[in-house]
């Protein structure tokens, strides 16, 4: 994987940690946009190295999801079987996937396949076989939509 690859990975990761650290504590978003900055993307946690997060790239989904959590929201409502609404959706799969759906909306420059194939890793570092599925198949889905 090259350093760029790496870095938008790494942004992925970071933007799915804030957003769920926003839904929990309420945290505004320039306050968590600056504490990720300086706290979390690129820190070494625990003896690990984590790599240098795109910061660009990491502040435009985190910024986007704000802006238009409606309207993705509501992209990923409809997507979602019958008898199922996004509050029933764990908290890190539903911000996986607010990431995702954002990028796909607005990020024509990245490709579906890298869009989806990121975010099934993230879902890898919090969930087991199911779940991923899942995230691909709910994305594939919303591509679909908005893309065509």
């Amino acid at each position: 994987m090259n350093q760029r690859s790496q870095s938008r990975s790494a942004a992925r990761l970071g933007a799915v940690q804030a957003l769920y650290q926003q839904e929990m504590e309420g945290t505004p978003l320039a306050r968590l946009l600056k504490e990720f900055h300086d706290h979390r993307l690129g820190a070494v946690i625990e003896e690990m190295e984590f790599a240098e997060a795109e910061i660009d790239f990491f502040d435009d989904i985190v910024s986007g999801v704000n802006k238009r959590l409606a309207e993705i929201d509501e992209l990923i409502g409809s997507k979602l079987a019958d008898g199922w609404s996004l509050d029933r959706l764990d908290r890190p799969q539903k911000q996986i996937l607010r990431a995702g759906t954002y990028e796909i909306l607005a990020r024509a420059d990245v490709p579906i396949a890298a869009i989806i194939g990121e975010y099934v890793d993230v879902a890898d570092a919090f969930y087991e076989k199911r779940e991923k599925g899942f995230v691909n198949g709910l994305l594939d889905a919303i591509a679909k939509t908005v893309r065509g």
